[in-house]
């Protein structure tokens, strides 16, 4: 028992940064809300069905809208970030506006797989540590 202590104590003191830098990642309020949006939308439209991204394209494009316009958290790196999700709204006009002009089902696809690729980029490549 004695010996099992303190090999707990430096297991649970080594592990705490990488704990506290997991909470820190996944505060971002606007990015879970962005997340929870593109995943209702893309998921469907990989499979075929690009009925929720039709009728979620002004909703994404918003989420994304305010995603960008909130404050970057610590555990982000700003600049790469705050320029990856100037992309993201661009490509989400694209998406909108092909939506809106009823683009047939490849281009939505493309389109849409594109933004999905951005958002993974800020989500894995834009922290701090990547």
């Amino acid at each position: 028992m004695k010996k099992t202590m303190p090999t707990l104590f430096l297991s649970l003191f080594l592990s705490l940064p990488f704990v506290l830098t997991a909470q820190e990642k996944s505060d971002w309020k606007e990015m879970n809300n962005f997340h929870t949006l593109m995943s209702a939308s893309f998921h469907p439209a990989e499979e075929g069905n690009l009925k929720p991204l039709q009728a979620k394209s002004d909703s994404l494009l918003i989420t994304a809208k305010k995603w960008k316009a909130s404050k970057i958290p610590a555990g982000f790196k700003p600049a790469e970030t705050a320029e990856t999700l100037t992309k993201l709204v661009k490509q989400l006009e694209l998406v909108n506006n092909s939506v809106k002009a009823k683009q047939d089902d490849a281009t939505l696809k493309m389109q849409i797989k594109e933004a999905h690729e951005i958002f993974h980029t800020i989500v894995e490549k834009c922290r701090v540590g990547e």
